[in-house]
């Protein structure tokens, strides 16, 4: 009797081969274009007007080219968002990349890697089909940005600088980048990666700060703007009622946290643009730093008789929300919680009041502080101006000594932490600078007693 050995050897190899041949027909899949999956959020022409008010304001300053570093991106991990400059001005997420503006001569160029290292991995090609960066030109047609490897970035600088012997930066209100060090601990930034690079390429290089420039054009939001800011407005009011419908005791913090999140997420937001700050009870007297600084301490289960405050915000087409309610974990307030809360509303009420073009956020400030009562003060948050302004992040580049402009979008949030009465009392909103007054952008959401028990409810 013959062995099926020899037979079965055969089989095996014919199955090998065909399937290395089958393997090896896909093993390559087509590259994916930029624009395949990205795209901008507005018109190229948004961003080129952008760019023209920034290199106007830049050219009052003084001479120079403006570099605007972008993140370097992950692939991993947390989802890919470009730093607020660069997309502000290019609208593109291209990572590792540097945009240059010099209003010398007009121009701009975005400096690119050639290839995207992240869709590139020789053990996977099937899975990292690659792509193109400043080699693709449909990124530069449909842009309308100029694009060219970032390998020719150093020379580029070199020639824009040797007349002017300067570049400008945007080195945050402080110009922290000035006095760059590094260290074991070091944390820098990328524009303060930036000027160590050009410590050791372009040392005979001044470094201005373009703060002024960029926070004067990034301050005031264009019509496009605003279109999004009124819609995110809204969808962030849903999810809070949505939430808010979910407190009652023995809940925990971060299962309100999420159906905070769902609701944001069903209704179109990307992402959130910081964790969302829920808190209840004691955990309610401390700043979201403290209570952010464990683990596990934001997760407390609510009580009855206790205050819950949703601190939270979400992210819309890159633009953020930060709004704020507190609510009463039993349904009603008691006279006490709500004596504070309607305090705390007519001192926002005075905020928004005094909130018009022209008058200045001292104006401001002064309108809420007279607006405490006195027996209040010592327990009140004022920060800057009891605000922050809003457009690409929760911490919007303004001018602080600067007259308001239409167009200006910031929160109203006057703070309430009274450690000796465990009572902590926030409502946020977020206005609208317009050219007769104010616009309260989240108007619809309850903002007195009655109102935020019946949410609760």
């Amino acid at each position: 009797m013959r062995s099926p050995f020899p037979a079965l050897v055969t089989v095996v190899v014919v199955f090998v081969a065909t399937l290395a041949v089958a393997v090896g027909a896909v093993a390559q899949t087509p590259e994916q274009p930029y624009f395949d999956w990205a795209s901008l959020d507005f018109n190229p022409s948004e961003y080129e007007g952008r760019r023209t008010r920034v290199m106007a304001e830049l050219a009052t300053l003084g001479a120079g080219p403006l570099i605007v570093p972008s993140a370097n991106g992950v692939s991993h991990g947390p989802t890919f968002r470009q730093l607020d400059d660069f997309h502000y001005l290019t609208g593109l997420e291209l990572p590792g990349s540097v945009l240059v503006m010099d209003p010398a001569d007009g121009s701009t160029v975005v400096y690119a890697p050639g290839r995207d290292a992240r869709f590139a991995n020789p053990g996977r090609p099937n899975d990292f089909p690659g792509r193109s960066l400043a080699d693709d030109p449909d990124l530069a047609r449909r842009s309308g940005v100029v694009i060219r490897d970032r390998s020719r970035l150093d020379g580029a600088l070199d020639a824009a600088t040797r007349a002017v012997g300067a570049v400008w930066l945007n080195l945050g209100g402080g110009g922290r980048a000035q006095n760059v060090e590094t260290g074991f601990t070091a944390d820098l930034s990328p524009d303060e990666m930036v000027v160590l690079h050009l410590r050791q390429t372009l040392p005979r290089l001044s470094v201005r700060n373009a703060f002024p420039a960029i926070a004067r054009v990034r301050a005031v939001k264009s019509p496009a703007e605003v279109a999004i800011i009124r819609r995110l407005a809204r969808l962030t009011e849903d999810a809070i009622e949505r939430a808010a419908a979910r407190v009652r005791p023995g809940v925990d913090e971060r299962t309100l946290e999420g159906w905070f999140e769902l609701g944001c997420k069903e209704a179109g937001a990307q992402r959130i643009p910081f964790h969302p700050i829920v808190k209840s009870g004691p955990n309610s007297l401390w700043p979201w730093r403290i209570l952010a600084a464990h683990y596990d301490r934001r997760n407390r289960a609510v009580e009855p008789g206790d205050l819950v405050i949703f601190d939270v915000g979400c992210e819309l087409d890159h633009f953020v929300s930060d709004v704020g309610r507190t609510f009463p974990v039993s349904g009603s307030f008691t006279t006490e919680q709500a004596e504070v809360l309607e305090m705390q509303r007519e001192v926002s009420a005075a905020i928004i009041a005094a909130i018009r073009p022209g008058a200045t956020l001292a104006d401001v400030t002064r309108a809420g502080m007279e607006a405490i009562p006195a027996a209040a003060r010592p327990y009140m948050q004022t920060g800057s101006f009891f605000s922050h302004h809003l457009g690409l992040s929760t911490g919007d580049p303004v001018l602080t000594d600067e007259p308001l402009r239409p167009g200006m979008v910031f929160t109203v949030e006057p703070w309430y932490y009274n450690h000796d009465t465990g009572i902590s009392v926030f409502v946020e909103d977020m206005v609208l600078v317009t050219e007769d007054g104010v616009e309260l952008l989240t108007d619809r959401l309850p903002r007195s007693v009655a109102g935020l028990e019946a949410m609760v409810r």
